[in-house]
């Protein structure tokens, strides 16, 4: 059965609203992104181990491609070690492409998610958002915690709960009418939830570290009077055509 993650980058599964997201990101370098706090980090593109703006745009591009285009983990993984040869470095690892990859499309996936799902009229019609774990022995019991889970849509557990909800998270978020809610017995939760028995083991109920955000908000104006000219200019002329 093909998890979360495999459905969405099938082809055919592109969103407009993730392109837009992951395009829209300011490339930083590894540096300048952990200066920023947690729920800014978002807004922003780095890459371990990568401080030259040149190399770090060219793996924002490739994700991009494969967000518009549907590209798989081993074509990424070898446009880029291509290119990364080429400017004379090593090239990344199958854990590393498979970490960058999923960890970044399945975040441009989710906030193109989410921003269908706050339409109004969805709203409307399905006020109810409901937590969705891939139940498999690779899922973390903190995330198998929170599966099924079923919340308001302006619930404020989605400000922290909105996936991924860690590296490599493949959870998703469904929307459900009244009548869903009512016809399957779900309980619609008020609290967010602290801990519970998964497993035969009581676990802490929270995302990773650094993962304790929503994706899909919250404004970022960083300043970028010290950077290059290029770079500069390209965030400018981004924050004019989205005003």
């Amino acid at each position: 059965m093909k998890d979360l993650f495999e459905l969405l980058t099938e082809p055919g599964w592109s969103f407009k609203e993730a392109a837009e997201f992951f395009g829209d990101k300011l490339t930083l370098k590894p540096t300048d992104f952990y200066d920023l706090a947690e729920e800014y980090r978002h807004k922003a593109f780095t890459v371990s181990g990568y401080s030259k703006i040149q190399i770090l745009k060219k793996f924002q591009d490739e994700l991009l491609a494969a967000i518009e285009e549907g590209q798989t983990t081993q074509s990424f993984r070898d446009k880029m070690n291509d290119f990364l040869e080429r400017k004379g470095y090593e090239g990344i690892t199958n854990f590393q492409a498979d970490n960058i990859y999923r960890t970044n499309i399945q975040t441009a996936y989710q906030v193109g998610h989410y921003k269908q799902m706050t339409d109004p009229e969805v709203l409307r019609l399905r006020p109810y958002w409901q937590y969705d774990a891939v139940n498999d022995r690779r899922t973390r019991p903190s995330h198998l915690a929170m599966d099924g889970k079923v919340f308001r849509a302006d619930d404020p557990i989605w400000d922290t709960w909105y996936p991924p909800n860690g590296f490599r998270c493949r959870c998703g978020v469904k929307t459900l009418s009244e009548r869903q809610v009512k016809d399957r017995g779900l309980t619609v939760e008020t609290s967010a939830p602290v801990s519970a028995e998964v497993g035969g083991r009581f676990t802490n109920i929270i995302p990773d570290p650094n993962f304790s955000t929503n994706p899909a908000k919250n404004a970022f104006h960083p300043d970028v009077s010290s950077y290059p000219e290029a770079l500069r200019k390209a965030f400018e002329n981004r924050e004019k055509r989205n005003s």
